[in-house]
């Protein structure tokens, strides 16, 4: 039986393996330089395709950008995608995780301008027809974007309707935050998100994806069972929150996957997440 961290550590390298993919156009959102969309077009040549907006993870942390992302965007373009490669502001260096309010800010300001943007730089992309997917903790703020509209009255993220989206497929998320800390995932990067122990049950109506259900909108989650940067029972909280709050959240389960194959075109789990999101956009 292979050794788990072993098997982590080698997922990791597979899916970090792969260089970097330029897009086919970029845009601003802002005038930050981490205020970017990066668009790739469907590689088949269609002429309308439904646009994929992906988060990247990385804990929040800013050595972590949506350059190792690229790979994996550019396997779901070649499946006949258009793909929006969204960057967002993180940590303001080392090892801290997020930045409170311009994370939210940013995923926020990037969701309300992606299909303006497409229509620009990507003609292809079909607005509506998008898919929101996102990794690790991309994949929190992917869920936390499709709940806007049930966030507190007094949120200045909250949308009045439910954003246009087909779905969201949230790939192993870091979508329970009081489970999230009890394990102590990514050492502590929750609180660092929230800016602090002391903040974090004031901010985290704002900001847990498991706090602001339901959401109405068709969600599911892709989850390794051997995962050990963001273990199953994360998951598995939140799609049980999901359940008491009325509300039916697929949860597609991988066994013998870790975190990384998510991501990795040359695993086969990255095929089971092209057809989770194929099922929600066509």
């Amino acid at each position: 039986m292979p050794d788990p961290a072993a098997r982590d550590a080698a997922e990791e390298a597979s899916a970090f393996s792969h260089p970097a993919v330029a897009p086919d156009a970029s845009a601003a959102y802002g005038a930050h330089p981490d205020q970017v969309v990066d668009f790739y077009a469907p590689r088949d040549g269609r002429q309308s395709a439904p646009l994929v907006v992906a988060l990247h993870g990385g804990a929040w942390r800013a050595p972590y950008d949506r350059q190792h992302l690229t790979p994996f965007v550019d396997f779901l373009a070649r499946r006949g995608f258009a793909v929006a490669n969204v960057e967002y502001r993180r940590g303001r260096g080392g090892t801290v995780a997020g930045r409170w309010p311009e994370t939210f800010d940013d995923v926020a300001a990037a969701l309300d301008a992606v299909p303006d943007l497409a229509a620009s730089a990507l003609p292809s992309a079909d607005p509506r027809r998008i898919v929101l997917t996102g990794h690790s903790a991309g994949g929190h703020l992917a869920l936390w974007a499709a709940a806007r509209h049930v966030l507190p009255p007094d949120s200045p993220w909250r949308l009045p309707v439910p954003p246009a989206l087909r779905g969201v497929v949230a790939l192993a998320p870091i979508a329970h935050f009081a489970r999230a800390v009890e394990l102590d995932l990514c050492g502590g990067a929750v609180a660092e998100l929230l800016g602090g122990e002391a903040e974090m049950k004031q901010r985290a109506p704002f900001a847990d994806p498991s706090l602001l259900l339901p959401t109405g909108i068709a969600t599911t989650v892709v989850q390794g069972r051997a995962d050990l940067v963001v273990p199953e029972p994360v998951a598995e909280a939140y799609v049980e929150a999901a359940a008491e709050a009325g509300e039916t959240v697929g949860l597609t389960l991988l066994s013998d996957v870790g975190h990384f194959p998510l991501i990795d075109p040359s695993a086969d789990a990255c095929a089971v997440v092209a057809e989770e999101i194929a099922q929600l956009a066509w």
